[in-house]
């Protein structure tokens, strides 16, 4: 079963008054019965917020945005947590080489600078000879 098969069985799931959407109290009701909290004035700024056509209601495509949406924040966390595991210890904001062999070496992996150099040469996009958050990412996602 494929992910939007996936969704909307989760849709038609929570779905009580079988219209094809989302409502506030719907979605305050999911929430509910998976352990969270979320009162009716949070679940009825939800639903505006995450609302593309302006009824007030999540239909499927917005119920995608708000499972994907909290993956990819997740996945964000995930990665920045990551990335200061390898920035240098100033905390400039990016990796560099030293901070690379630093990190290689803790994880039992000896390098020397120019072959971290080489390593963040491939992923350095603007040629400063560090990576940043940016680029992390889309090393890491690619």
């Amino acid at each position: 079963m494929d992910k939007e098969q996936q969704y909307k069985r989760v849709l038609i799931h929570l779905d009580r008054n079988g219209d094809g959407k989302l409502s506030a109290p719907e979605l305050q009701i999911f929430v509910e019965k998976i352990g969270g909290e979320l009162s009716e004035e949070e679940a009825e700024m939800v639903a505006e917020l995450m609302d593309s056509d302006g009824d007030g209601l999540l239909s499927l495509d917005d119920l995608v945005k708000v499972i994907e949406g909290a993956n990819e924040e997740e996945k964000v966390k995930d990665l920045k947590m990551a990335f200061k595991m390898y920035e240098e210890v100033e905390g400039c904001g990016c990796i560099t080489p030293k901070s690379l062999r630093r990190m290689l070496s803790r994880l039992g992996e000896t390098r020397s600078v120019d072959e971290c150099e080489l390593m963040i040469a491939k992923f350095d996009l603007d040629g400063n000879g560090v990576v940043d958050f940016d680029e992390f990412h889309d090393m890491m996602l690619s």
